[in-house]
């Protein structure tokens, strides 16, 4: 029985300050940490993944509980609140830290995405799919400065411009995920 398991999730789509946004909103998702996987440099920092030279994709890592939120129904949302057409860029952030990329942390999560993405194709929700899906290797956390970034700047201008509007979306379309 899956009741009170909770297994982890590493997910890149853009700006982790973006999907941390979203995750941060949902039932059985808790632990969330913003930084840096995928890369060949030990513990770097957001300057050195920024500069593009290290590999690294900005990824949130999180636990969910099985039992309230699936990992199907995450990828759905992941899928959602990103465009998985576009390699290496959402929107203005442009660069391979910004890709587009599922790591996963078992032959179950590997099966799950590559079925999802093969899905959204087949029914032409997405076409030509660049996500990534990699085994997970390392995980990096950014700086504290990262974490809880949008709660803790809700008037930054990357915040209203690119996370809000976002955000009100994803809402909407899913009220039924989220923590009450």
């Amino acid at each position: 029985m899956l009741e009170n398991t909770v297994f982890q999730a590493t997910l890149g789509g853009g700006c982790f300050w973006c999907l941390e946004a979203f995750f941060q909103q949902l039932k059985g998702i808790s632990d969330i940490q913003p930084g840096f996987s995928g890369g060949h440099t030990e513990n770097p920092t957001y300057r050195q993944v920024c500069q593009g030279d290290t590999g690294h994709a900005e990824v949130i890592q999180f636990t969910y509980q099985p039992d309230i939120i699936s990992y199907i129904d995450i990828l759905k949302l992941f899928f959602t609140v990103h465009n998985p057409t576009t390699l290496n860029q959402q929107g203005h952030d442009v660069g391979t830290q910004y890709r587009s990329v599922v790591f996963y942390h078992d032959d179950y999560q590997q099966y799950v995405a590559q079925s999802m993405i093969a899905y959204l194709e087949s029914e032409k929700i997405w076409q030509s799919i660049v996500t990534e899906v990699a085994p997970f290797a390392h995980f990096y956390p950014a700086e504290p400065e990262h974490f809880d970034y949008y709660r803790n700047n809700p008037q930054n201008r990357y915040c209203t411009a690119v996370i809000q509007p976002k955000l009100e979306k994803f809402k909407s379309l899913f009220a039924d995920k989220l923590i009450s």
